[in-house]
């Protein structure tokens, strides 16, 4: 079978969604691939005004993290953290989260979909009436001073064209290997656990 015949959902035999579930097992598989596909594509993507492109700030970003010691969650999380800017702007801190929720630790996911609120501490008081402390609203978070320390010591600090940056085939195996892993194993995610930057 090359595809299915029903052209409605509700019309799919017993044969043809086996079909279809061996042909996402093979898709899911390929998922690294696309990441990192999508990562190359930012090369070409300024963030207006910055001195950098989309991607650079997420290699720096991972940079830092690596340099810092921290594991691979962190590590991957750093460097897609913004991977949804080109396509949901408004919300790229969300998509990002998404991509990766099934495969790292509820805390890295936790940081991920909430970093956009926890940047504003640093520009927001130059907007008329956008509020700089948005990120207090978290304060009872267990996730809370993750994100802020992800904040401050990666994400902000990465717009360096000078600095040191290691390029994305440094990164390609954690990638995989995050992708790799088998999603929302409750091993991996590990809800409520805390172990920090």
């Amino acid at each position: 079978m090359d595809t299915v015949n029903f052209t409605a959902m509700k019309d799919g035999t017993k044969e043809e969604y086996e079909f279809l579930r061996d042909q996402e097992h093979t898709f899911n598989a390929m998922t690294a691939d696309r990441i990192l596909k999508e990562l190359s594509s930012q090369a070409e993507e300024t963030i207006g005004g910055y001195k950098i492109t989309r991607l650079e700030h997420g290699l720096q970003s991972a940079t830092r993290a690596l340099r810092d010691g921290s594991d691979t969650d962190w590590i991957v999380a750093a460097l897609l953290h913004d991977i949804g800017d080109g396509l949901a702007p408004q919300n790229h801190d969300k998509m990002a989260a998404e991509i990766i929720r099934p495969f790292v630790r509820e805390e890295v996911t936790w940081v991920v979909e909430h970093h956009g609120a926890f940047q504003m501490v640093y520009y927001a008081h130059h907007y008329d009436g956008w509020d700089r402390f948005e990120r207090e609203k978290y304060k009872d978070s267990p996730y809370y001073q993750s994100c802020v320390d992800f904040c401050e010591r990666w994400d902000q600090a990465s717009f360096d064209p000078d600095y040191d940056t290691l390029p994305l085939s440094h990164f390609e195996p954690m990638v995989r290997e995050v992708f790799d892993r088998k999603a929302y194993d409750e091993s991996v995610v590990m809800p409520g656990v805390v172990k920090g930057l």
